[in-house]
């Protein structure tokens, strides 16, 4: 292990986390169903997996900017996740039981990928700008494993068996997350944090957050029950994978690539770009369930709604807040993430049935164009091809 070089250990734990994530993601609202929760239930219970955001992120970024141990977050956190999937096995799977190991998951999870994301940096250095969509596309690859492979294994194994699945994975990460040290150019601890409201202030980062709130909340059905929609209609569990997969593969594209976007255009064409192209993504969902094509093509926008998304994310982050503040404004991202995601799950699980998943998804579509008003924040000229340095 020592003798890997940075990226690859970086790549290795960005591939482990993402596993988990993909494994959690499309087949636990499957896992809630068939311990016998109604849409409604499995609409709290997803929006509890992730309630947490609102408050754990700046917990952990405080923490974390304080402390300078971010690598020691994260390997607490990945130790308690696997600890939260054993629990599954002991505890009843009752509704209050179930939303209490989901609020302790979802706290701990937090404290990963947004640390991880500023440890990466980090440790990128000046070269960041070149190589961070390569150590990122791992997570995708993860991500598609996950999918894909426990899509397939579900058709062999009952869905019961998923947290004894996520239990595996979480370990493995936790003892992958050894093969990587603090980054030397990160901050150590601070006796004073640096204000965090100047920079939320500015019209760049304070319309970026709130067109992240409004693009997932329209992702929130999709996160939450696309997988339960599907299977309605017929598909089967390595079908629904294989559309889950597609989408990250469009995302691993769009990270190999992305560079050429954030050269010739502004943030605020790409941004907006990103908006019409992930309304058009939840239409067609909703339009057209029954059409496998039309699935297809809707996950392929993945590479814009995420992927294209979340590096323009990236750099207003690291070159908007100063290095002793980069846990926080890491977690201020997965805070709006997080809030988005619950409160659009929220409305989803209670008008699931009442309207229907097409029209859940159709509304989704035509919400992401609200968006569009708080481009004018965003600058509109083309940025720099390399990220700031860090101030001091």
């Amino acid at each position: 292990m020592q003798t890997l070089p940075m990226t690859t250990k970086l790549g290795g734990f960005y591939l482990f986390y993402y596993c988990i994530v993909g494994t959690f993601m499309p087949y636990w609202s499957l896992y809630l169903e068939d311990q016998g929760f109604n849409f409604q239930e499995i609409g709290v219970l997803s929006s509890i997996a992730i309630i947490t955001r609102f408050f754990a992120p700046f917990i952990w970024g405080w923490v974390a900017d304080k402390s300078g141990k971010r690598m020691l977050l994260v390997r607490i956190a990945t130790w308690m996740e696997a600890c939260i999937w054993f629990l599954i096995f002991l505890i009843p799977n009752s509704f209050q039981s179930i939303a209490l190991l989901m609020l302790i998951f979802s706290f701990f999870q937090n404290a990963i990928l947004a640390q991880f994301e500023g440890v990466t940096l980090f440790w990128l250095g000046d070269k960041r700008a070149e190589l961070y969509g390569k150590v990122r596309k791992w997570g995708s690859i993860g991500f598609i494993t996950g999918v894909f492979c426990i899509g397939a294994l579900l058709e062999i194994i009952p869905i019961s068996m998923l947290p004894i699945l996520l239990l595996c994975i979480s370990f493995l990460a936790f003892l992958w997350s050894f093969t990587i040290y603090e980054p030397k150019s990160a901050p150590k601890s601070q006796k004073k944090l640096e204000p965090l409201l100047p920079i939320i202030k500015k019209p760049v980062v304070a319309s970026f957050f709130i067109i992240e709130f409004i693009m997932l909340l329209s992702h929130a059905p999709f996160y939450s029950f696309y997988s339960n929609y599907l299977k309605q209609v017929g598909y089967s569990t390595t079908e629904i994978g294989f559309l889950w997969a597609i989408g990250v593969i469009a995302e691993i594209i769009m990270f190999a690539f992305a560079n050429i976007f954030l050269k010739k255009f502004s943030w605020r064409f790409l941004v907006s770009m990103c908006l019409i192209l992930t309304g058009i993504r939840w239409l067609i969902v909703g339009f057209f369930p029954n059409i496998f094509l039309m699935q297809l093509f809707a996950q392929t926008i993945h590479a814009f709604s995420f992927g294209l998304f979340h590096m323009i994310a990236m750099r207003i982050i690291f070159e908007n807040f100063m290095s002793g503040q980069q846990g926080r404004g890491q977690a201020l991202y997965s805070t709006m993430w997080g809030l988005g995601v619950a409160s659009g799950s929220l409305l989803a699980g209670k008008y699931w049935t009442e309207i229907s998943g097409e029209h859940v998804f159709m509304i989704a579509g035509l919400s992401v164009f609200t968006g569009l008003i708080f481009v004018v924040g965003l600058p509109n000229k083309v940025q720099k091809d390399h990220l700031a340095e860090l101030k001091s």
